[in-house]
């Protein structure tokens, strides 16, 4: 096969962020939709897109979009798609499905009519009454959404958010892909310094830093593509050898992240050292309260307490108190803030220049943006 239909799925929020990765890794013919980015590609973009994408969930082959409205139709629909171009006769197809404001409502009925429908289709190819499923995964999922069906086969495996470097667990994790989303919206970029001041386990400002150098987020682990059978590892062992040549290891990378907690301090470091830019970042143990910021012109994104826990909400509002206060001897800075808590520019102290809405998980949040002078052009 030379060319797919390929989705790349993301948080709701992220699509046109997404978008433009697609397009700056030379992917043109994008079209955004809510959760997912549409596009054409060949098995080189599969694997340029899973190594690359630092806010896709997953990069997925998508097979089909047709009409739903019956149990015959999502049937007859599948059935029709050419399955043993795709799956050897020993491929494991599991099924996944989700429904929203559809006639076929059912989820495991849509499942199990699909994994019918594909054994139906393969029979064609292979004579076989039975597959023994014991061969290459290929991950199927019915996707039903008013009445029409998407059926989609994961190239990805693990979801692109595991990048492979954080092993050890926090209260409340920031996905990588977010964290990434957040500092591709920031426009930050290696010549300004950087700050998250209250960073948690750090995955804001690892995920910085590996803007800042280039580095592939992908390059780290593997994809479920590579074990296909008409899938050229060739193409991957030439996309990751690239990647690794795109590293920009010259360029100065000047970040600052500090938390009061220790142990989350303690964690970052890990994560940083286990992701190779460990040195690009500067690590504190401190309050928010006493930070400022000994350059200009810089660039703060961190994701503060929401203050959603029982007896924590004072707190936090004092937090953003005491944060928007500490923010005003920083003029020259740009400041982007996620958090879920409605009166945050109120207790800030400031009105966002622009902000976006954004699911931090299933937490609806607010990105809020200010937007300070940028640096004089040297």
């Amino acid at each position: 096969m030379e060319s797919f239909r390929l989705m790349a799925t993301t948080a709701f929020g992220l699509e046109s962020i997404c978008a433009r990765e697609l397009h700056e890794l030379g992917i043109e013919n994008t079209s955004t939709h809510n959760g997912y980015v549409e596009f054409q590609g060949g098995i080189r973009d599969i694997a340029k897109t899973n190594l690359w994408l630092r806010t896709a969930d997953r990069v997925l082959v998508l097979a089909a979009k047709f009409p739903a409205l019956t149990f015959d139709d999502l049937f007859e629909g599948v059935k029709a798609l050419p399955w043993s171009d795709w799956m050897s006769a020993n491929a494991r197809f599991p099924v996944e499905g989700r429904s929203v404001n559809s006639k076929l409502s059912s989820v495991p009925a849509c499942q199990s009519i699909v994994k019918k429908a594909i054994v139906e289709s393969l029979k064609r190819t292979y004579p076989m009454e039975t597959f023994p499923e014991n061969g290459p995964l290929f991950a199927v999922e019915v996707a039903l959404h008013n009445d029409e069906a998407i059926i989609t086969i994961d190239t990805s495996g693990d979801a692109l958010h595991k990048r492979g470097y954080r092993t050890q667990t926090h209260l409340a994790p920031l996905r990588e892909t977010l964290a990434a989303g957040l500092v591709l919206l920031s426009r930050w970029a290696p010549h300004r310094p950087f700050a998250d001041p209250m960073c948690g386990s750090g995955t804001i400002a690892i995920e910085a830093a590996m803007i800042g150098l280039n580095l592939a987020p992908g390059s780290r682990r593997d994809f479920v593509c590579e074990s296909w059978p008409w899938f050229d590892s060739i193409i991957m062992t030439e996309e990751r050898e690239s990647a690794l040549d795109a590293i920009q290891l010259d360029i100065p990378v000047n970040i600052f992240a500090s938390d009061v907690d220790k142990a989350s301090i303690s964690m970052a470091q890990y994560h940083a050292r286990k992701a190779g830019v460990n040195d690009c970042i500067e690590w504190h143990t401190s309050d928010v309260r006493s930070w400022s910021p000994s350059e200009q012109y810089g660039c703060l994104v961190t994701n503060p307490p929401y203050g959603d826990r029982m007896g924590e909400q004072r707190e936090v509002e004092e937090l953003y108190r005491d944060f928007g206060a500490t923010m005003k001897s920083a003029d020259s800075w740009s400041v982007f803030v996620i958090t879920s808590h409605k009166n945050f520019e109120h207790l800030y102290g400031k009105k966002a220049d622009k902000r976006r809405k954004l699911y931090n998980g299933r937490i609806e949040t607010t990105f809020y943006q200010y937007l300070g002078p940028l640096p004089p052009r040297r």
